[in-house]
């Protein structure tokens, strides 16, 4: 089963409520129901969290890492701004990286300090960016998966019994 880690980043709890014009209206429980269920049927093992503090989401990305989680989706919000640090801690793992946002932010003058550290960035489609987002992050992890060299057998020994 494949294990995915999203990160949900600074404002982002208020998705639904918070600037609509530009985000929709479906709430984070709404979208998370959503997203589970799509993992669910894709046999995803998908954990997501929410935070509003840089220095936690830098902490959850390296506790993915260590845990040999296989990708991470991040939507950095806020920290999308300034998130330098967290760009350093996106550079430092093995994980996969693929960053989402709702909007496109290319058109709104936004330009993420985390992205240069993505493998792969999807925005502007709204909910539906998570989506193809996940859809992206099963690519990498598969392609990942393929280019691994194969494990050895344990070497056998070949001394006999006399």
């Amino acid at each position: 089963m494949i294990r995915l880690k999203l990160i949900q980043g600074a404002n982002m709890e208020y998705l639904g409520l918070r600037e609509p014009e530009i985000y929709g209206s479906t709430t984070a429980a709404e979208l998370d129901r959503m997203l589970m269920k799509e993992a669910n049927a894709r046999k995803i093992a998908l954990d997501i969290s929410y935070t509003n503090i840089e220095g936690e989401a830098i902490n959850q990305i390296f506790a993915a890492d260590r845990a040999g989680i296989d990708g991470l989706l991040m939507n950095p919000a806020g920290f999308s701004h300034a998130g330098f640090a967290l760009r350093d801690c996106l550079k430092a793992v093995s994980l996969p990286y693929v960053e989402i946002h709702m909007s496109n932010t290319e058109r709104r003058g936004i330009h993420s300090a985390t992205a240069p550290a993505a493998d792969g960035l999807v925005a502007g489609l709204g909910i539906d960016s998570y989506f193809v987002a996940m859809e992206a992050m099963l690519r990498l992890v598969a392609r990942k998966k393929a280019a691994a060299p194969a494990a050895r057998p344990a070497a056998r020994s070949r001394a006999r019994r006399g």
